[in-house]
């Protein structure tokens, strides 16, 4: 399995554009993480942002280490979010020209979709249970702070379902065939 081809510019693939819905779910994406993020890196900086002090200490032990991995963890996640552009933009069909030896090369549709419904898998597994956050106990938060802790991760249940129709669109996108012309 070849995951490059020859350069773009020898044979640019006829590609249609990413649909207009498929743009906007990509962009939605990328504020979904935006809010439980914010919210890690206010613990990260010693705000208690609905912890009790005991719960605090667990989430962010005092150290490097403990406001170090919500930093990442807030990172990471918005830049997991980010890639969903790819399902939408050239640069998830292309290499980008400044990339050295492989810029201008087109990407097989596996590479891309292979991550994509890897990550469809991982994150449903991760958020979908924080649809019931309000029935899981929150000892270690204080009342308010488990309403509305909720309500900033609770938009991380609409990641998988979308990126999902993403990663179908992009298939559809990349299939070998031309598009069928429908008539109405």
């Amino acid at each position: 399995m070849t995951v490059l081809s020859r350069p773009a510019h020898a044979a640019r693939p006829a590609v249609r554009p990413a649909p207009r819905w498929a743009h906007l779910a990509a962009h939605t994406i990328t504020l979904l993480a935006l809010p439980s993020g914010i919210w890690r890196l206010g613990l990260a900086l010693g705000l208690h942002l609905g912890y009790t002090e005991e719960g605090y200490r667990t989430v962010c032990p005092p150290g490097f280490w403990g406001p170090g991995y919500l930093v990442l963890l807030a990172v990471l996640s918005e830049g997991a979010a980010l890639s969903a552009l790819g399902l939408v933009q050239r640069w998830g069909e292309v290499v980008p020209r400044w990339i050295p030896v492989i810029g201008g090369r087109t990407i097989a549709p596996s590479a891309v979709l292979i991550p994509a419904w890897a990550g469809v898998a991982v994150l449903a597994v991760l958020w979908t249970p924080l649809a019931a956050w309000w029935s899981m106990p929150g000892d270690d938060m204080t009342p308010a702070g488990h309403t509305v802790v909720g309500f900033l991760y609770l938009p991380l249940v609409a990641w998988a379902p979308l990126l999902a129709a993403l990663a179908v669109a992009y298939r559809r996108r990349r299939r070998r065939e031309p598009a069928r012309v429908t008539s109405q």
